[in-house]
């Protein structure tokens, strides 16, 4: 009576030494045709809520944003760049790389031709663009900075996926500190003075509240007059005389516009000469240097604490 469940035991031994040995093989073969032979794939959610499945480590990669751009050579991978857009001119060796057209209608056909294994977009790249590179088999992820936070967060993204991990950390500890340096000046100030930022003169547009700019100007001691409006829009000349700026601080090409519009000769900002401009890529690039954009908001908003021009980064 024992004999049988012996033999029943055996080959239930058998049976699983079969099983254990087709899984090792199955392993071995996944593992191959893994890049590199041993690379996982990593499953990150981007910020356009989307999972996207990075396959080893970035090699080729194509930046679709000037902001975009500036991460990733302050990550130390320029070398891994292989495409930007007609807009990506910092730092000066992105202008060597091949250009692909704009971010929100770029060259489809020379984007596959450079072979990229990562595609990095950002917000204001059309759905139907990413889902169309999506459809032709590229990995494509998305970032959507609002704030400071946002664009730290981004940063330690991107060195995840690029596996510069230790870089974006040394970045963004850098960053947060320059950030601390000028919030311990402004958190706690009573006189604000009202701050009106241009985007461009005709039509008026603006930056509202959503917006790293409105950022900006609050962690630099000023309160943006129009705090009360979500995003960048338009705005007229009537409801900008209502609030009054103190201060205007403007984008290049609007600079001169600012300092002779008769429209705006009656704000205390004309009338007592505080009409500033600011490198536009410090200030509307969601990027490393947006740091120095809030150092140089701090010396025009609140002079007298921060009476040193900033250095550049």
């Amino acid at each position: 009576m024992k004999r049988p469940c012996k033999q029943i035991l055996v080959r239930g031994t058998n049976w699983f030494l079969v099983i254990l040995s087709i899984a090792l093989v199955m392993a071995l073969v996944l593992t191959a045709c893994s890049p590199g032979g041993q690379t996982p794939v990593n499953y990150v959610f981007d910020d356009l809520g989307r999972l996207v499945a990075i396959n080893g480590t970035p090699q080729r990669i194509i930046s679709l944003a000037p902001s975009n751009t500036e991460i990733l050579f302050a990550l130390g991978l320029g070398d891994r760049v292989v495409g930007v857009t007609d807009y990506c001119d910092y730092p000066p060796e992105a202008l060597n790389k091949t250009k692909v057209g704009g971010y929100a209608n770029p060259d489809i056909e020379k984007i596959v031709a450079l072979n990229p294994d990562l595609v990095l977009v950002a917000y204001g790249t059309p759905m139907d663009v990413i889902n169309t590179m999506v459809g032709l088999g590229l990995t494509v992820f998305g970032i959507k900075t609002t704030d400071l936070d946002d664009l730290l967060n981004d940063i330690r993204r991107v060195g995840e996926i690029t596996d510069k991990e230790v870089e974006a950390q040394a970045l963004t500890s850098e960053m947060a500190s320059r950030i601390q340096a000028v919030t311990n000046q402004t958190e706690e100030l009573e006189q604000r003075p009202k701050v009106f930022y241009i985007v461009w003169n005709d039509p008026l547009w603006t930056a509202g509240s959503g917006t790293f700019i409105h950022e900006l100007i609050e962690k630099a001691g000023g309160v943006n007059i129009c705090q009360n409006i979500t995003g960048y829009t338009t705005i007229s000349i009537e409801d900008v005389l209502a609030r009054d700026p103190e201060i205007i601080i403007t984008s290049e090409l609007s600079y001169d516009w600012a300092l002779n519009a008769t429209e705006l000769a009656s704000t205390n900002a004309s009338k007592t000469g505080r009409i500033f401009t600011c490198d536009d890529n410090l200030v509307q690039r969601p990027g490393p240097r947006l740091v120095e954009g809030l150092e140089w908001f701090a010396h025009y908003i609140q002079p007298d604490i921060f009476p040193e021009e900033p250095e550049g980064s």
